[in-house]
């Protein structure tokens, strides 16, 4: 069955059963958009995902956002003719604003144009999992939830959750529907969700899948200054604060932590990073983003690593 290798756990109380570790779709999205990566070939993006899918994981993230539509597209195009597809999950609220970059819109109408895109788009009945991109306008953010509860009444989505919102937030839409889960972006470089979020999720029995935990690929082992300079200049992180001084050294001196500790284990710094977040109990998978097959087996190692307490110690900058 897809997934025993890799071990699933319950997603939140969704009654979906998700590996670890699900295929992150920002990516293959392509360059030619706001927050796009640089160049990508399609034909890597089906290889990239059809590694994972035969690697065990069960579970795609995507968004109409990534490309406006281009990612979902290539999902699409790999979810065709399998006899056991993966579940898939995309996001809405993010348009096509002037000059490619995004506008946000949480109005009913537009959601519900959205999703019915979405599912075209992808080629399937019903989206197992619709979230809310990104909270705003924050005024709008009970529209837009009440707009996603009714997609779920009609069977057009299964189940429904946000992503990148505060405990507030949540707390606010909460009155309208149960949030089923939430997604934030969480690593050793962004640990914003820690303190209030994450315990929030665990207590509420919300289910909980993480974002960029290799820090948008600073932590994979690959990323140098020379390569961060290579970066094209269509890459979103060529400006991210992240990728320059003086964050820059920081995050290249974890990534030295991260190696050592990944070489006591035979693994790749990559690895320790995404196992590190799901070592946090209210995690219940991390989203990895592949862009080529040769990426997906080194980091599959995640699912099942264990880190000691003095693993965890020295990657935080403690002793080892």
């Amino acid at each position: 069955m897809p997934g025993m290798a890799l071990g699933t756990t319950e997603l939140g109380e969704t009654g979906l059963a998700i590996t670890r570790l699900g295929f992150g779709a920002w990516a293959i999205g392509g360059g030619e958009w706001e927050f796009g990566w640089g160049p990508q070939a399609d034909e890597q993006s089906l290889a990239a995902i059809e590694r994972a899918l035969e690697l065990g994981v069960n579970w795609i993230d995507t968004a109409a956002a990534y490309g406006f539509g281009h990612s979902e597209e290539i999902v699409g195009r790999a979810l065709r003719g399998l006899a056991e597809p993966p579940y898939v999950f995309t996001k809405c609220s993010l348009l096509e604003g002037p000059g490619r970059k995004v506008k946000h819109n949480l109005e009913r109408d537009s959601i519900m144009r959205e999703a019915h895109a979405s599912l075209e788009r992808l080629g399937v009945q019903a989206l197992d999992l619709y979230q809310i991109h990104w909270p705003i306008p924050p005024e709008d953010i009970e529209q837009g939830w009440t707009a996603l509860a009714e997609l779920r009444q009609e069977g057009l989505v299964r189940h429904i959750g946000v992503s990148n919102f505060s405990v507030g937030k949540l707390q606010r839409i909460q009155q309208i529907a149960p949030v089923e889960t939430i997604q934030p972006e969480y690593s050793l470089i962004e640990r914003a969700a820690e303190p209030k979020l994450l315990p929030f999720a665990e207590d509420e029995g919300i289910g909980v899948i993480v974002y960029s935990p290799m820090g948008s690929g600073m932590l994979t082992g690959a990323m140098t200054r020379e390569r961060v300079q290579r970066l094209p200049p269509e890459d979103w992180r060529k400006s991210d604060p992240r990728f320059n001084e003086p964050a820059l050294s920081a995050n290249l001196a974890l990534v030295e932590r991260l190696e050592r500790v990944a070489g006591r284990h035979d693994v790749t710094p990559g690895a320790v990073a995404v196992a590190w977040t799901l070592a946090n109990p209210a995690v219940d998978g991390a989203i990895v983003g592949f862009r080529s097959p040769e990426q997906v087996d080194p980091v599959m190692a995640a699912a099942a690593l264990q880190l000691s307490p003095e693993d965890i110690r020295e990657i935080e900058g403690g002793e080892g």
